[in-house]
Order: structure tokens, then C-alpha cells, then sequence
């Protein structure tokens, strides 16, 4: 399909994709966390990228940061240090776990780009206190966005912003929606590309031709085979060939709880006189990361969920190594899924280092299993 292949071409090389932006004379804001609030990056007249790791070999930034930050945070520092993100005019961090925090207080001090933002939001999601704070947070940062473009972000701005992105949201809620309804109709790898391309491609482009993707598939009949049905789990997951593997083993990702993901994409900003308000709610009530907190049984509630909503015959957890969050959240998690008799596998994952061979020998011993 040309609209796929589209996705596929542009998430292979970042620097084109961002030079076809700065063609556009649009200055580009990287973000490391799905809770950044592109919708103010993007009413400011900036174009919010989220930064991958380019898996280059880590050297510059073993100078900054312990082996044991993850490979996402010290593949990312190092592309900074060695040039291969000077397209970006600035970066927002928005503070999730301990690891990003530090990289926040690296990135600040060595004064590289034009921009720079932390967007402290609150670890706690139910409270009063907490979508006031929530609300304030934002408000701070428009005002620093309104400095950084030398421009008021109106309200008809953050609207017209809203409604992109909710277009976005929801074209991928359908692709989704129709490969958890007939498994197959699309491709693991395809699917990854799709949510990566959407991630840091031109927005414009990406609400042209994410209706054109879904109308497609919607005419596509795949005859369904004897597949497991798996549901995926994690942080990010930025390999293609993970979702190849686990297809060759005979398993089809029917949903995700990955911040590169559902957990992303996930939630409606409804409309609003006061956009702030409305964003201030997606980002409280949205699927939560093991970097926030709403119940104590919310995580476990919604993985459970997931995996009945999808009728998954199983569930992997792919974690980054060293990724604290989702390292402390895991038993908790994984014990929720076992008291409901949902097999589930853990496997822990590096940007610099990934044993395809062991990998796929874990899923097609998991995939047997179940």
C-alpha cells in the first residue's frame, strides 16, 4: 500500500524528515514522552518530534550518564552530542521517570538548542489539587511557547490544533480497532511504522493520509489462520523486527499498552470554550504509565482490560533494561494477568543490543505454550 510504504520510508532516515519540515520554515520541538502536549507545540506554529535513539554505538554520553540509564535516554544524548539532531530548535521534557529528569538537567546545561522547556506535570492523576496543577503546568508552558514564537497561541490556534491531533487519534484507534477485529489485515512492522511516522512526521501529511490507510483496509479480507492473538506491553518498542519475529512464530498483535503505542494515542480531547481544560482532562484521564499514579489497582485494571477487550491469547511484556517504572510495575502487573489465566512472557530489550536468534526462539516457545 503507497500510504504505508509512505510511513516506512520516512521513518528510516529522521534527518530528511525534518529537513522536508524545515523546507516548510517550521521549527521543529523533539519530546521524549508521550504525556508532552504537542497540541501547544503545534497552535504555537512549532512541529513536535518525538526522538528515537538512532542505536548508534554510545560513546559521548557514557562521559554524562551511568551504563545503567536506559538505552533510550543515552542513545538519545548521544545523537544530541554528536550532531545528528542538530535540525532541532528545541526540546520539552516533560518528567517522568528519574532517568529523563537527569537527561532534562544534561540537556539544560549543555545550551545546544534554541528552545528548551521542562514540563513538570503531576505523578498524581485523581485529585483536585492535581488537574489545578495540571492545568497550571500547561498554561506556564504556552506562555513560554508564546515567548519562544514571538506570537499570542490563540484559542481558535489551540482548536484548530485539537482537532488535527483528535483526527490523528482517531484514525489510529481505527487501524487498531479493524487489525484486533480481523488479525492480520496488517503487517506488525507496518503497524510500527504507521505510529512512528505519525510521531514525527508532518502532521498535515499524516491526517491526509491516515483516512486514506483505514479506507483500505476496510476492503481487505484476510482469511484467518491458526494465529495467537498477543497484546503487547512496555515502554516503546522501536524495532520492526520484534513484530516480524513474533509473526513468524505464529502470533498477531491485536493491542498495545506501549507509550510508542495505544497508551499514545489513546483519548479524545473533547471540545472545549477553554482548550487548556480539555487538554488538561486527556492527559489526567488517558491510560496511565507506570510513571503516574491514579488508583492503586488502575495499571493492572487496564491491562486486564486490554487483554480481554482484544481477546488475546496472551501477553509480552517488552521492556527497555534498566527501565525502573516498568521494571517495579511488572510483578504487579503480571500477577493481575495470572489471576485471570492470561499466559503472559517477559522480555527485557536494548536499543544497542538485541539478539534476534534468542528473541524469536522466546516467542515461538511462547507462542507454542499458549
Amino acid at each position: 500500500m503507497k500510504e504505508i510504504n509512505i510511513f516506512c520510508e520516512a521513518i528510516k532516515d529522521m534527518p530528511v524528515v525534518a529537513s522536508k519540515i524545515k523546507a516548510g520554515q517550521k521549527k521543529i520541538i523533539g519530546y521524549l514522552c508521550s504525556y508532552a502536549p504537542e497540541e501547544l507545540i503545534y497552535a504555537a506554529g512549532f512541529h513536535p518530534m518525538r526522538l528515537f535513539s538512532s542505536k548508534s554505538e554510545i560513546v559521548l554520553a557514557e562521559q554524562h550518564l551511568q551504563a545503567y540509564c536506559c538505552s533510550l535516554v543515552r542513545g538519545v544524548l548521544e545523537d544530541s552530542l554528536s550532531g545528528r539532531l542538530d535540525f532541532l530548535d528545541g526540546t520539552v521534557f516533560p518528567h517522568t521517570c528519574d532517568s529523563i529528569q537527569r537527561l532534562s538537567d544534561i540537556w539544560r546545561m549543555n545550551g545546544k538548542y534554541e528552545f528548551f522547556a521542562d514540563v513538570v506535570l503531576p505523578a498524581k492523576l485523581n485529585t483536585q489539587s492535581a488537574r489545578t496543577y495540571m492545568k497550571d503546568v500547561l498554561t506556564k508552558f504556552k506562555k513560554d511557547l508564546e515567548t519562544a514564537a514571538g506570537r499570542e497561541i490563540t484559542n481558535a490556534d489551540l482548536q484548530a490544533s485539537i482537532k488535527k491531533f483528535n483526527l490523528i487519534r482517531k484514525n489510529l484507534s481505527k487501524i487498531y480497532a479493524l487489525q484486533s477485529q480481523r488479525p492480520g489485515i496488517i503487517k506488525g512492522a507496518d503497524l510500527y511504522a504507521i505510529v512512528k511516522g505519525s510521531m514525527v512526521m508532518d502532521r498535515d501529511e499524516v491526517v491526509d493520509l491516515l483516512p486514506a490507510i483505514v479506507a483500505k483496509l476496510e476492503k481487505v479480507d484476510v482469511p484467518q489462520k491458526n494465529i495467537k492473538r498477543i497484546v503487547v506491553s512496555g515502554s516503546i518498542c522501536d524495532s520492526p523486527d520484534i513484530y516480524t519475529a513474533m509473526e513468524a512464530a505464529g502470533g498477531v498483535i491485536v493491542g498495545d499498552d506501549l507509550c510508542t503505542g495505544q497508551r499514545w494515542f489513546e483519548g479524545e480531547i473533547l471540545d472545549d470554550d477553554n482548550p487548556i481544560n480539555a487538554i488538561t482532562t486527556r492527559l489526567l484521564d488517558r491510560l496511565i504509565c507506570p510513571a503516574k499514579h491514579s488508583t492503586p489497582t488502575a495499571r493492572g485494571e487496564n491491562m486486564v482490560s486490554l487483554a480481554k477487550k482484544n481477546r488475546a491469547d496472551g501477553v509480552i511484556f517488552m521492556l527497555l533494561k534498566f527501565c525502573d517504572p516498568h521494571a517495579f510495575d511488572y510483578p504487579y502487573l503480571k500477577e493481575s494477568l495470572d489471576k485471570e489465566g492470561i499466559k503472559n512472557m517477559l522480555i527485557e530489550m536494548d536499543d544497542q543490543q538485541q539478539n534476534s536468534g534468542q528473541l524469536a526462539t522466546r516467542f515461538e516457545t511462547f507462542i507454542h505454550m499458549i
